[in-house]
């Protein structure tokens, strides 16, 4: 493995321990058998676990969630590395090249631009980025989506890119009329005396389109406030746990008025 700079031991001891995790002789049965494709569900699942643990604001947790974050750049450096294709150094020269030719406001002596301006250099320079890679030649404005992106963040991006070229409502009331027309299709589908399971399942996909535009127009994350609105419900079901279980109760147990009072209760604190 190669050392990146003497000036980094942990970090040439992390790829040290790789190394020897990967050893076909005396490494890791698991290690040994990994490749590319089946690591690729851990490295999803480290990655919302570095989220949670900076949603929780626990700077222990944080640090240990990057780590295993690490983790898993390292383990594809290694695989590339026995496949002679490329290292951990060549993955840091990449990044560093990129964010270089990505900023020349920064690194080069060009004036600072607005934001607007700063957005249309960024996408021109990644335009310019893929015909050098000399990839598939597809105009859309929609290309190179990754398709592997959680479903919210993917809508996002894809109405981001349409904004671009205008295909975008340029204020909030139509953006929310569109949900209540989105609702209400949701609705005639199951109210419907046959009703589609596919055809309802349709309308809901319209519906979370919908409003994932909605939080685009506010500035706002979907997939952040989804994991947020996630953590909320689960802190206050755990305390309307707490609280039946005072009244001798159990969640089995207690009606649905009862469990009703019980999170008001906890809404109201």
């Amino acid at each position: 493995m190669s050392n990146i700079n003497k000036n980094n031991p942990q970090l040439n001891r992390l790829l040290d321990i790789m190394q020897q995790l990967r050893d076909p002789n005396t490494g890791c049965p698991w290690d040994q058998k990994q490749n590319f494709e089946s690591i690729v569900a851990y490295t999803i699942e480290e990655t919302y676990e570095v989220a949670d643990a900076i949603f929780s604001g626990n700077m222990v947790d944080i640090k240990d969630e990057l780590g295993d974050l690490l983790f898993q750049i390292v383990f594809y450096a290694q695989l590339a590395e026995e496949q002679k294709n490329f290292d951990f150094e060549d993955i840091a020269q990449s990044i560093s090249d990129k964010l270089v030719r990505r900023h020349p406001h920064v690194f080069q002596a060009t004036e600072l631009k607005t934001d607007d301006e700063l957005n249309l250099q960024w996408e021109k320079i990644k335009l310019q980025e893929r015909e050098v890679a000399a990839r598939p030649n597809d105009k859309s404005v929609l290309a190179n989506i990754p398709i592997g992106m959680t479903p919210l963040l993917r809508a996002q991006k894809i109405q981001r890119q349409c904004s671009k070229v205008g295909f975008d409502w340029t204020e909030i009331p139509p953006v929310v009329d569109k949900i209540h027309e989105e609702i209400e299709e949701v609705l005639a589908e199951v109210n419907a005396s046959e009703p589609n399971q596919q055809a309802v399942e349709e309308e809901i996909g319209d519906l979370l389109f919908a409003v994932v535009n909605l939080a685009r127009h506010t500035s706002v994350n979907a997939e952040t406030a989804l994991i947020k609105a996630n953590r909320k419900f689960e802190k206050r079901f755990r305390q309307v746990e707490q609280v039946i279980e005072k009244q001798g109760l159990s969640m089995e147990s207690a009606d649905m008025q009862q469990m009703e009072a019980a999170w008001q209760l906890i809404k109201s604190r």
